[in-house]
C-alpha cells in the first residue's frame, strides 16, 4: 500500500509540476547542445491569410471583433475575414452585413462550431487560416507574428497566446484562470522549444490551409483536434507569445466550471480519437509531450488525488508514523484552504491566496465530471457560451 501511495504521489506531482521542471531542464540541455532552431527571419513574410470567426449570438461583441480584425497590422489586400453565424437568433448576422469587406455566412439551424468551420473552409483564399473566437481581441501585430513561423516548412500550425484580463482584486475565476494560463504559456513555450506544442486554444491559432483535415461533426474541442491531426502528420505546432488574444475571465466560478467540464469531456474524446499521438512507436517525442502535458491531466491525475488522500488515511491508521501524519495534515490544510476559497467566493470576499487551491480543486473535479459526461453521451458538440466579466 505504501508503494502504491508513493506511485500515486509521483504521478500527481509529475502531472502538475514535475513535467514543467523536466521540460525546462530538457530545454536547457538542448540550448547547450546546439543553437535554438526557433530563430525566425524577421523580414516581412506576408502570405495571404484567411481569418475565420465562428459566432453564436454575439451581437454584443461582433462589431468590435470585426473592427479589431480590420485594424490588424497586415496588408488588407492579403486578408480575408469570414464570420460564420451558427444558428444565431440575435442581430449577429445583421451586424456582419454592415461590413462590405467581410464575408458573412449565416445559417438558421445550429449544428455546432465544427460544422460552422466546415461551411467556411471551401470559401477560403488564404494560404494560412487563422481561427479566433468572437469574444476575444487580438493585438495588432498578431497575424504578422503568427505567419513568420510558416517560413519553416516543418511548421504546420501556430498557436497564439491566451491572456486573461485580471482585475486588481480578482475573484476565484479570475485569479485561478489567470494563474493557470500563465503556467500554460510557459509550458507551451518550452514544449515548442523542445519539439512541438500538443494542441491549440480556439481563442487564437492558425494552420497551413493545405493541411486542414475535417474532423468529426461531434468534435467537442475542435481547435485541439484540428491542430493535433496536423501534428500526427509529422508537422510541428509552433507557439508564438507575440500573438495573443485577450479576454475577460468567466463571470464566476460556476461559469468557469461549465467551461472546464466541456473541455474535459472533449479531452477524453480526443484521447480516444488521436491514435497516432498516443502511440509511442509512431512519434515517441510527440507522445511523450502529449501524455505528459495533456493525457495525464485529462484522465487519471484527478482520481489519483482522491486515492492519495484515502491511502494516506489508511496508512496512518495502520502504522501511525509521524511522517505520514504530517503528509495527511498538509493535504487537510490544502483542501481546507480550498473550502475557505469556496466560502469566500460565495460571500464575494476576494483573497487570491485562497482562490488558487479552490480553483485547482474545481479544475480537477471538472475532469471527473467531464469524463462522466462524455461516457454518458451527455456532452453535445454545440458550444455553450460561458458568461464573461
Amino acid at each position: 500500500m505504501i508503494w502504491l501511495f508513493w506511485i500515486c504521489i509521483g504521478i500527481v506531482f509529475y502531472t502538475f509540476v514535475g513535467y514543467g521542471i523536466l521540460l525546462f531542464v530538457l530545454v536547457l540541455i538542448k540550448r547547450l547542445v546546439h543553437k535554438s532552431s526557433l530563430v525566425i527571419n524577421m523580414d516581412r513574410y506576408l502570405p495571404f491569410v484567411s481569418i475565420i470567426v465562428a459566432a453564436y449570438n454575439e451581437e454584443d461583441v461582433i462589431a468590435a471583433k470585426i473592427d479589431n480584425c480590420l485594424n490588424l497590422i497586415y496588408p488588407s489586400e492579403k486578408l480575408q475575414i469570414i464570420i460564420v453565424s451558427d444558428g444565431s437568433t440575435d442581430r449577429t448576422a445583421e451586424i456582419v452585413k454592415r461590413y462590405p469587406n467581410v464575408l458573412g455566412l449565416h445559417q438558421a439551424d445550429r449544428f455546432g462550431k465544427m460544422a460552422a468551420i466546415k461551411r467556411a473552409m471551401p470559401l477560403l483564399t488564404g494560404e494560412i487560416t487563422v481561427f479566433t473566437d468572437a469574444n476575444t481581441f487580438l493585438n495588432r501585430e498578431a497575424i504578422e507574428a503568427l505567419v513568420r513561423h510558416y517560413e519553416n516548412s516543418k511548421v504546420g500550425a501556430v498557436a497564439g497566446e491566451k491572456k486573461v484580463y485580471m482585475e486588481e482584486i480578482a475573484d476565484a475565476s479570475s485569479a485561478g484562470e489567470g494563474l493557470y494560463w500563465k503556467y500554460e504559456s510557459a509550458l507551451k513555450k518550452w514544449d515548442y522549444e523542445l519539439y512541438s506544442n500538443v494542441g491549440a486554444a480556439g481563442e487564437l491559432f492558425s494552420i497551413r490551409t493545405s493541411l486542414y483535415e475535417p474532423v468529426e461533426d461531434d468534435t467537442i474541442i475542435d481547435d485541439h483536434m484540428i491542430a493535433m491531426r496536423i501534428a500526427e502528420k509529422g508537422f510541428l505546432i509552433a507557439y508564438e507569445p507575440g500573438a495573443y488574444a485577450m479576454e475577460t475571465a468567466s463571470a464566476n466560478i460556476k461559469e468557469e466550471l461549465k467551461r472546464k467540464i466541456r473541455i474535459a469531456a472533449g479531452g477524453m474524446q480526443s484521447i480516444i480519437r488521436l491514435k497516432k499521438a498516443i502511440n509511442p512507436f509512431y512519434n515517441p517525442l510527440l507522445t511523450f509531450q502529449y501524455v505528459s502535458h495533456r493525457v495525464l491531466r485529462w484522465t487519471i491525475a484527478p482520481f489519483l488525488l482522491i486515492l492519495v488522500f484515502v491511502l494516506n488515511g489508511i496508512i496512518i491508521l495502520q502504522n501511525g508514523q509521524i511522517f505520514y501524519l504530517l503528509l495527511f495534515v498538509i493535504q487537510l490544510i490544502f483542501y481546507g484552504l480550498a473550502l475557505a476559497g469556496y466560502y469566500l467566493e460565495s460571500r464575494q470576499i476576494r483573497l487570491k491566496s485562497f482562490f488558487v487551491p479552490y480553483y485547482f480543486c474545481i479544475m480537477n473535479y471538472a475532469v471527473i465530471a467531464g469524463i462522466n459526461r462524455y461516457f454518458q453521451k451527455a456532452q453535445g458538440a454545440a458550444w455553450e457560451k460561458s458568461k464573461r466579466k
